[in-house]
């Protein structure tokens, strides 16, 4: 099959059309397998490579379909694992004998792993090895076991390697839930309506004191802009306020038709300026000025 066919094989409007069109793809022979690895390994053929991906992605759906209990949508774990299966593609050695979809399958769970861990919940659920191990051994176990009394709990220790109090913590995590920051929409009751994360943070964007502070801020970072670009000489300085500080910006080749110089010696003319601007900002009372150039 052509790349330019295969392509057209894989619709991306509709999960289910997708999932039906992988598994009409051919599954490859072990000799076919074998030199489409070697053509890309040895001659970087991409048209080899995506042969390799295309009839591996059923079992990419396959891996996938088995992380569906996580809330996330299937088309995105889908998604992960075809990523992890492309990194497969690319560091897969032939000479060592074995079929590509065993050494795939290690990297298409890890780009799932990966994908479950950063977006199941706001806070991170799992951040140090153990607790990762945990996530996902702890999350099956409890689907026959309920909550955990102590002797199990030793138990699913004692078996992960890790300790008891780790257990617990996994599994207070996850047996919590996100709360929305602004509510639920359907809550009308102003009695249920402070239990929203926002209704606990004060407004300040009206507070006198806060308004002050800010326009304070804002006249003294101008005081320090300017007495920062009076320590340039006259040229840096009009380069600066002409590339920067104007509301019509003058470009590289007007400048340099202004100064009678070239392009690049206004580009290394603005450069020089940035760096001393930046210096002169925070040799002053030490508070930081941001402006981006």
């Amino acid at each position: 099959m052509e790349r330019s066919n295969l392509i057209k094989a894989l619709p991306s409007g509709s999960l289910a059309a997708y999932q039906h069109t992988v598994n009409t793809i051919p599954l490859l022979s072990a000799e076919e397998e074998q030199q489409l690895a070697e053509r890309f390994r040895r001659q970087h053929d991409l048209d080899a490579a995506w042969q390799l991906v295309q009839s591996h992605l059923r079992f990419v759906v396959r891996i996938a379909r088995a992380y569906s209990g996580y809330g996330l949508p299937l088309a995105d774990l889908i998604q992960e694992g075809s990523i992890g299966l492309m990194k497969a593609v690319k560091r897969f050695d032939p000479s060592l004998g074995v079929r590509l979809v065993s050494f795939a399958v290690h990297w298409i769970r890890a780009e799932i792993h990966e994908f479950i861990l950063r977006n199941w919940r706001i806070v991170k659920v799992a951040t140090t090895k153990a607790q990762r191990k945990l996530f996902f051994n702890l999350r099956s176990a409890k689907k026959h076991l309920g909550w955990l009394n102590q002797a199990e709990v030793d138990q699913v220790a004692k078996d992960l390697g890790v300790q008891p109090e780790t257990v617990w913590e996994m599994e207070q995590r996850l047996s919590a839930h996100d709360a929305a920051f602004d509510g639920l929409p359907d809550v009308s009751s102003a009695e249920e309506a402070p239990l929203a994360p926002a209704a606990y943070l004060e407004d300040l964007r009206f507070d006198p004191a806060t308004q002050l502070e800010e326009a304070d801020w804002r006249e003294h970072g101008a005081q320090r802009l300017a007495g920062a670009l009076a320590t340039l000489d006259d040229r840096s300085r009009d380069i600066l306020i002409k590339r920067w500080l104007n509301e019509d910006k003058a470009t590289l080749h007007q400048l340099a038709a202004l100064h009678r110089i070239s392009a690049e010696r206004i580009r290394q003319l603005e450069r020089n300026a940035i760096s001393k601007l930046k210096d002169a900002l925070s040799a002053g009372d030490g508070a930081a000025l941001e402006i981006e150039f």
